[in-house]
């Protein structure tokens, strides 16, 4: 069974920096494309970056140069480290897992963030 955990939202200053975690069940970060998604208020989900197994990432254009993805294997995690931080990056992220095999698509339970003074 899959099981994500996020933690690491909060409230932060513009300018300021948080990093996500995800914690995975079994060896989901080495074997599944993990990615962050995000969503606020009155709008659709939004994907902010993946990550491949062999460790290819992409990103939105909004948070390119200010956010990075990354896991370890190990720790059986994935992570978001998120740097100037903006008023519009206020959302609750999601951790996403996908199958290579079947595609299905797994989610965490999400964790908030809010970029404000």
């Amino acid at each position: 069974q899959v099981q994500l955990v996020e933690s690491g939202g909060g409230l932060v200053q513009p300018g300021g920096s948080l990093r996500l975690s995800c914690a995975a069940s079994g060896s989901i970060v080495s074997l599944y494309t993990m990615a962050w998604y995000r969503q606020s208020p009155g709008n659709e989900r939004e994907l902010v970056a993946q990550i491949t197994t062999a460790g290819s990432t992409i990103y939105r254009d909004s948070v390119k140069d200010r956010f990075t993805i990354s896991k370890d294997s190990t720790k059986k995690a994935l992570y978001l480290q998120m740097s100037s931080l903006r008023p519009e990056d206020t959302a609750v992220y999601y951790c996403n897992a996908v199958s290579p095999l079947s595609r299905n698509s797994y989610w965490g339970q999400g964790t908030q963030v809010t970029v404000s003074s």
